[in-house]
């Protein structure tokens, strides 16, 4: 059994407690490691190692230094996208595909930030005579990264990829439930060459850890991804600080289906964008909006590729592996299961494969049909592989059904009108809007984040370092 420790100052540390947490592997249940279970102390060390080498070693990398570090560690992740992959596979239960393009990801958001470092400029302004007046981007400082269980890989990467770009040094609190990749990456990166200090990671429960990292006087910034109501709180204690907050907090995210679409182009972009990592992204298309014309012939399609999809256990490389961890299973179950007693109806259900063990937590992908605007499942993020689906007759109606949610992350717009694709994408409350696609393919320089309940601030692309770092102006006099 692995025995995984904090990585702090370049060196494995136990928790000052002592105590341990399991590691399960979500394919069968069984604990297969153990994590330390860090509590203030050790988030206390962490940060006091980044301070001292924000102040000290951190200041003599300048920024074109920083990017030869974070382009060496893009390509040793690139040299472990095996190794990185085969980690996230067993504590994830990822099939492999979705974990090897998780460690490509990784290495791309390394690449990208690299190549931003010195592009990050301030500006002249024109003033009154006699003035010449400037400003700079600095650095926040340290910066703390919580970081969520469906993605800790490309998560890790367009946070601190983005926080040491624009010269931060990091905190990081993995979830308790995904750290084996991260803690290999931290180690990595003290083998390119970052100094002690500028990566640390405390491993934990949330309200454990990552309430001391939240509420931590020496964190200069806060990245958080995780839930509506834990984001909330996030809010409130570094408000008592007055610590800038960047959260990413899920959404319900629509793909609106219009009579004039490209069926055969929509249905596997759709089927992917809900089962990809069993469900559990938090820009999952979870909600179809289609016009009535074709609301018959596309749920009967959908229906047939929902039917041939088949869950299983991780090393098969299924469709899809099982869901992270059992209360995670419990509420997906518990919320069909409210849908069943409402009247919803299913229109088709993938399969779990029969061998699959009984102790892992699967669950196969569903279709649901007619789903009123209001309903619980339309509402709230299921987290699992259920796309629930409505009719809607116009265009006015779809824009309505489609902000009719407290998120708004993503939509994904499915017509051939020009006009149309131009009006809703103006229209569509949230923070991506994507014209006969969704996601396009990661997008690792694209701005993502979202309005409402889905958060606010910006991770990955250049908008992501202007949120890592803060403003100064200077104004000089001349004699």
């Amino acid at each position: 059994m692995q025995n995984k420790l904090h990585f702090i100052n370049h060196r494995w540390q136990a928790s000052a407690s002592g105590a341990t947490l399991d590691v399960l592997d979500p394919s069968d249940g069984e604990v297969f490691a153990t994590l330390a279970r860090g509590n203030a102390p050790d988030v206390d060390a962490a940060v006091h190692a980044a301070r001292a080498c924000f102040d000290g070693p951190w200041q003599a990398i300048d920024a074109a230094a920083r990017g030869r570090l974070l382009m060496a560690l893009s390509r040793r992740v690139g040299e472990c996208t095996d190794e990185l992959a085969a980690l996230e596979q067993r504590d994830c239960g990822k099939p492999i595909k979705q974990a090897r393009a998780d460690a490509v990801a990784l290495a791309r958001y390394f690449e990208f930030y690299a190549g931003a470092c010195d592009k990050l400029h301030g500006q002249t302004i024109p003033y009154q005579n006699g003035y010449s007046v400037l400003t700079w981007r600095e650095p926040h400082g340290v910066t703390g990264h919580v970081v969520p269980w469906n993605y800790p890989m490309q998560i890790f990467g367009r946070s601190v990829g983005g926080a040491l770009a624009a010269g931060n040094v990091c905190v990081v609190k993995p979830a308790e439930d995904a750290c084996l990749s991260l803690l290999r990456v931290a180690e990595l990166m003290a083998e390119v060459g970052f100094p002690p200090g500028s990566i640390n990671l405390v491993t934990g429960y949330g309200h454990e850890a990552g309430d001391a990292l939240v509420r931590h006087p020496g964190i200069d910034h806060i990245s958080f991804t995780g839930s509506p109501r834990v984001g909330t709180l996030v809010q409130q204690l570094a408000a008592e600080r007055h610590c800038p907050v960047t959260l990413e907090l899920g959404g319900k995210s629509p793909q609106v289906v219009f009579d004039d679409a490209d069926l055969d182009a929509a249905i596997a972009v759709i089927v992917n964008a809900i089962v990809q990592n069993s469900g559990q992204t938090c820009s999952a298309g979870s909600r179809l909006l289609v016009q009535r014309g074709v609301y018959p012939q596309l749920l009967q399609r959908l229906g047939a590729a929902f039917e041939a999809l088949r869950a299983g256990p991780a090393a098969d490389d299924l469709d899809l592996g099982p869901l992270i961890r059992a209360s995670q299973l419990q509420r997906v179950q518990s919320m069909l299961g409210q849908a069943q007693a409402d009247g919803i109806t299913t229109a088709a259900q993938g399969q779990v494969v029969a061998h699959a063990p009984a102790s892992g937590f699967y669950q196969a992908p569903v279709l649901l049909r007619d789903v009123p605007v209001q309903h619980r499942l339309a509402q709230e993020e299921v987290f699992g592989p259920v796309l629930v689906a409505m009719p809607f007759d116009t265009e006015d109606d779809a824009v309505q059904m489609a902000n009719a949610t407290a998120f708004g992350l993503v939509a994904g717009v499915w017509t051939e009108n020009g006009a149309r694709q131009f009006r809703l994408a103006k229209r569509l409350r949230c923070g991506q809007v994507f014209v006969n696609n969704y996601g396009a393919g990661g997008g690792v320089e694209l701005p993502f984040g979202g309005v409402g309940a889905s958060g606010h601030g910006r991770e990955k692309g250049f908008e992501a370092l202007l949120g890592f770092t803060q403003l100064k102006t200077v104004a000089i006099r001349h004699n």
